[in-house]
């Protein structure tokens, strides 16, 4: 990394981030996989996100465009990878996601789950688990496509269960076949499919991919803090760490390689920028964007002042960190937002931000109103806001 007297201010950080993460309505989107890469990744743990993110950003949302890019064309993959979070990211980003984060964790997986097998299961080592996998593979090249459930019938072992913390109040039963299946979708051998069910169904059949092009893995580390500076940038070292998950030494090494630079303290902003990075963005018009629980923006950094006042965190943040819906302001969190039984999507700000600011934050309510049609949301870690609104 090399040093560089620039100044970037909290002004010109939030007007890239309403420029680069296609929040401004000039700035927004056709198709999804043009989002996907905007924001690196898009969170993908709680299955709405995936939906409600990109329909933020698009210029005409709607869930058959998200659905094209993840189950019609498959440009859009599912995996289980920084922060041990599940992201999707586009089909060209995939191999340097999987190479730099996804592998790593599913070896720790494999390793957990042998562990778990063996402690809490009968008859389970090595050996079995490895052609436990092979016979799943081998059953979905078969069947096309298959749920877990159904993989079952093929492969008896995926139903057998193992009791967790048995005795204890939080004692749960968990299936080999849901921690197998999580496990060859990290190692890139299987994606999810189409839901059973609506966009918002967490049931989903599996099947097999073809292997990605393998990238060396330090090549691949610089690829993503390269894409991640260009949507982040300027932003810390802990920030890139704490966004990749990397150790430390990692996530330096991968700045060094992308020649990052420097830039100087300015209004209480200083961080990273990709060389050449360094000219101003024009803000853009002034914007509002109801974002969803745990969309890229608002978990894209570990430091946050700069977009969010401490004061409001315990409304917004479950207790875990995971971000509820928030409501945006020229590249601010100004409130929070929820969607009732009813349909109604309500919200409420932090402070009087005037009318011009109401009126834009009623335009964007509206707008996910008409998009979601008859769908109803409810986030999957659900904050203290969240529950307070649709109460």
């Amino acid at each position: 990394m090399s040093s560089l007297v620039l100044s970037v201010g909290d002004e010109q950080r939030r007007a890239r981030l309403g420029v680069r993460h296609l929040l401004a309505p000039s700035a927004r989107a056709v198709r999804v996989e043009q989002v996907a890469d905007a924001v690196v990744g898009l969170h993908a743990t709680d299955a709405a996100t995936v939906y409600l993110s990109a329909c933020a950003r698009l210029a005409e949302p709607s869930a058959a465009e998200v659905e094209r890019a993840l189950y019609e064309d498959v440009s859009l993959v599912k995996l289980l990878s920084m922060r041990r979070t599940i992201f999707a990211v586009t089909e060209g980003f995939a191999p340097y996601v999987s190479s730099s984060t996804a592998r790593a964790i599913a070896a720790k997986e494999r390793a957990t789950l042998l562990k778990h097998l063996r402690e809490f299961a009968e008859g389970w080592d090595e050996e079995r688990l490895a052609g436990t996998e092979r016979a799943v593979l081998a059953a979905l090249e078969r069947r096309g496509e298959a749920t877990t459930n159904e993989l079952g019938e093929d492969v008896p072992e995926l139903r057998e269960t193992m009791l967790m913390a048995a005795g204890k109040p939080y004692e749960a039963k968990q299936s080999v076949g849901s921690r197998l299946l999580r496990l060859l979708a990290s190692d890139g051998h299987v994606r999810r499919c189409r839901p059973r069910g609506s966009w918002l169904s967490s049931s989903y059949p599996w099947a097999p991919v073809a292997p990605w092009p393998d990238v060396p893995v330090r090549e691949a580390k610089a690829e993503v803090a390269r894409r991640w500076l260009a949507a982040y940038g300027p932003a810390t070292v802990e920030d890139v760490k704490w966004w990749t998950g990397w150790t430390l030494g990692d996530t330096r090494r991968a700045l060094a390689d992308v020649g990052a630079v420097d830039a100087a303290p300015a209004g209480g902003a200083v961080g990273l920028l990709l060389p050449g990075d360094e000219e101003p963005v024009a803000e853009p018009e002034p914007w509002a964007a109801l974002l969803p629980a745990l969309d890229p923006t608002v978990m894209g950094w570990r430091g946050r002042d700069w977009y969010l006042r401490p004061e409001d965190v315990p409304l917004l943040f479950d207790r875990a960190g995971n971000a509820g819906p928030t409501v945006w302001w020229c590249g601010r969190v100004v409130g929070g937002w929820a969607q009732r039984a009813d349909g109604e999507v309500v919200w409420r700000l932090f402070e009087d931000l005037g009318a011009q600011a109401r009126s834009a934050v009623e335009a964007e309510a509206a707008r996910l109103s008409g998009w979601l049609g008859e769908v109803r949301v409810t986030p999957r870690f659900r904050t203290p806001l969240e529950r307070e609104l649709v109460a």
